[in-house]
Order: C-alpha cells, then structure tokens, then sequence
C-alpha cells in the first residue's frame, strides 16, 4: 500500500541527519539559512557531527538519530545531510515499524538510495530523491532550480519534465508507465541478494551514477541485466553519470555501455535527466505513479504529499 506522507507548512520542523558518512559542517551549517528561508525550523539529530573514519558515527548511532526523528512527533520531515557511505550497514537494524507507524516526509540521493528502496520496500512509504544539505544546498553556487523543487512539499503538484529542463535524448523509443523507483546504481547493485533487493516489476527505473569508470558502470548494468531487473522495468529514466569517464586506456565510452544495456533490456529509455550529482538537481518522489512519453521527451510525475 503507497502511503504519502503530510505536506509541510510554514513553522514546522525539520529533522537532520547524516546516516552515511560526515557531512561538511560548514555548508551544512550554511545550508540551515535555505530552510529557514522557507519558514521551517532545524533539529539537527544528536549524531550529525560524530565521525568515525568515513561513517558519521557508529552504526547504533545513526541508527539512533534516525528512529528519533521518525518517532519525534514534533518532526514533521527528515532531510539527510549528505550521502557517502554507510546506509546500508543499518538497513536490516531498522525498526520499519517506527517509520510505518509515523510516516513523514524522507529527503536524500545518493548512498540513500539504499534507504529509499529499504523504506519504500517494507513501509509502502513514498521518499524523496533530492539533493542533500551539506552536499548542496549549502554550497555558495546553488542552481536556483535545485532549490525551487523543495516547492513540492508544501503543495501536491505534478512534476512535468520535458526537454525544456535539459536536453532528453530518446535511447528506446515507446510510452511507459508505472511507479518510479530507483537512484544510485552502486546501490542498487549492492541490494541485491539482500532482503532488500530493489524491485523493478512494471516500475520505471531511475539510474544514476558518480566517478565511476564506463567499465564499472558496465559491471553494475550487467549484475542488474542478469538478475532482470533492466528487464523487468516499464521504462529506464537515465540519470546524471558525473565523471564517469576512463581513468585507463582501452575503454569503451559511457554512452556506448548505457546504450548496450538499455537495447538489452528493450524498454522505453529516455536519457538527459538533471538527477542524481549534478546542478541543477530536480528532485523527485519515489513510489509513485508517473508515465513517460520517449517521442515527447516528457517523464510525468505525481505528487509525492498529500
């Protein structure tokens, strides 16, 4: 059951937490002025400036800070400071009961990833895949549309994206639908096998990817491609790839290992979308319905909020 969580209003508290590795505290510490910009107040999670080697803490701790905010009924959203590392080592010690229990807004990209498909997998919650604080919000060049799509919080709307965004190349042409899911291919990859491996049946899946290599790239689609989850999808929404270009020589280009497992999988693929580590950043729900239109260059996404 798809459950969307409270829209925000002007006065309400957001929780902060860092459950992967050390946020940068001084555009974390800038990136507080945005949210009170909006009208909102900050809680920052008891944990958030622990560090411990590239973890924000240990595991218990920001496990710890992150069941409080959910049970914090004065929390009325959750925005991670930043990705890294890290998430995935407490997906299986989360209580999911706490978050089914007090459904409320989750905001993150990245190493989140894993959290988003955990929380939406077990709860039915719909999350948001948007950029973080510390990774972007708080740094001194922000794109103006990274930060107009915290709008959707406040209001339910529609997300069009259409090539006026950025240019949307069409890699299998045809119409999908389904709901939205997905994010950083690494951890995606690294779901599987888990009690939380990411499902893709009938879904459109969104992928994105930071400083790898076109030949790790190309291993992560395959471990994707074998297990069928390419296969699987309604449609593949691509993502930003930032800096995934050869470090060594022979190399295949990224555009020809995307193009090879998009024709693979055979779906309607559109690629071009500001998502993922990238600027602007246009954030997105997960979990719920949209279409995609490859002939029209146009992804169609509901409101994530009730």
């Amino acid at each position: 059951m798809l459950v969307k969580p409270q829209r925000l209003k002007k006065g309400d508290t957001i929780g902060i937490i860092a459950p992967a590795s050390p946020p940068n505290l001084e555009n974390l510490q800038r990136s507080f002025a945005f949210l009170e910009k909006l009208g909102l107040n900050v809680k920052v999670g008891k944990h958030v400036y622990d560090q411990y080697g590239y973890l924000a803490g240990y595991d218990y701790e920001r496990l710890e800070d992150l069941h409080k905010m959910f049970l914090d009924q004065e929390v009325k959203a959750i925005i991670c400071a930043g990705g890294g590392y890290g998430t995935a080592r407490i997906a299986s010690q989360i209580e999911y009961s706490i978050i089914a229990e007090n459904p409320k807004i989750f905001w993150g990209y990245s190493d989140i990833t894993f959290l988003h498909t955990a929380i939406r997998q077990q709860t039915g919650l719909v999350t948001f895949h948007g950029p973080m604080l510390a990774s972007d919000i708080g740094k001194m060049d922000v794109d103006p549309l990274t930060k107009e799509y915290f709008r959707q919080l406040f209001e339910p709307v529609e997300i069009e994206y259409t090539a006026k965004l950025s240019p949307l190349e069409m890699l299998i042409e045809g119409h999908a639908s389904g709901p939205v899911v997905g994010g950083n291919l690494t951890l995606m990859a690294s779901s599987l096998g888990t009690p939380f491996e990411i499902d893709t049946k009938g879904k459109l899946l969104l992928i994105e990817e930071i400083n790898e290599e076109p030949r790790a790239v190309d291993r992560m689609l395959n471990q994707l491609h074998m297990a069928g989850k390419l296969e699987n999808s309604a449609g593949l929404i691509i993502g930003d790839f930032n800096n995934c270009v050869p470090e060594r020589e022979p190399s295949l280009e990224l555009d020809e290992v995307i193009a090879h497992y998009t024709h693979l999988a055979n779906k309607p693929a559109l690629r071009g979308f500001k998502m993922g580590h990238c600027s602007p950043h246009i954030s997105i729900p997960l979990g719920v319905k949209a279409k995609m239109d490859t002939a029209k260059k146009q992804l169609t996404i509901e409101s994530g909020i009730q």
